[in-house]
């Protein structure tokens, strides 16, 4: 497959930058990443080579592997990881990780994929590892800028189960999961990118 064919997210260009700045620091102590829903494979092709002492693997639902392998064969990486199929609903693979990294995800799928999420991932996070997301947010349901209200409508059309979801309710579903919230970023073009952790043990 040619450059020309290969998937293309434009928004990954665009907020790759910012998004990297946070996880070389947020991940420098990381060693295993699950990137939940790599979408096209950008970003991991992206950050991966940038962060070569951790092993990055990528993982979708099964229609969107054949784009993410073109870009892993299109631009390798010694710590970049074939794609794993996953979808939040099934099962998920029998791996242990430290960190789970997700992008543009949750508001794409339906609230109930979104439980499943925050459900599933204990087991696979290990105790202290930290789960990363990064995209849309309400907060204390406010839209953060007007792009973002008229994003959430166009959403509502294409598919009613989608939609951005509240920071609140997904701390909820972190709490439940036995995550706290450590972390709030505000990036470019409103979005934000949330750090929780997995309590240990002792905590």
């Amino acid at each position: 497959m040619s450059r020309t064919e290969l998937p293309d997210a434009p928004s990954c260009a665009r907020n790759r930058e910012p998004i990297l700045a946070q996880l070389r620091r947020l991940l420098a102590d990381s060693r295993t990443v699950l990137e939940v829903g790599s979408g096209t494979g950008q970003h991991a092709v992206y950050f991966a080579p940038r962060l070569p002492h951790l092993v990055w693997q990528t993982s979708d639902r099964a229609e969107n592997l054949p784009g993410i392998r073109a870009w892993l064969a299109q631009e390798p990486a010694d710590n970049l990881r074939a794609p794993l199929e996953l979808d939040v609903d099934d099962d998920w693979p029998s791996i242990s990780v430290d960190t789970i990294f997700s992008a543009n995800t949750l508001h794409i799928m339906s609230a109930d994929s979104v439980r499943q999420f925050f459900h599933k991932l204990p087991r696979v996070l290990q105790p202290g590892g930290r789960l990363v997301v990064y995209g849309p947010m309400k907060i204390a349901g406010q839209y953060i800028g007007p792009s973002n209200a008229d994003f959430d409508q166009w959403l509502k059309e294409r598919d009613p189960l989608s939609g951005i979801r509240d920071l609140e309710w997904l701390d909820q579903l972190a709490l439940a999961a036995g995550l706290e919230r450590e972390e709030l970023h505000y990036l470019p073009a409103n979005n934000q990118l949330i750090v929780w952790r997995k309590k240990t043990e002792r905590s």
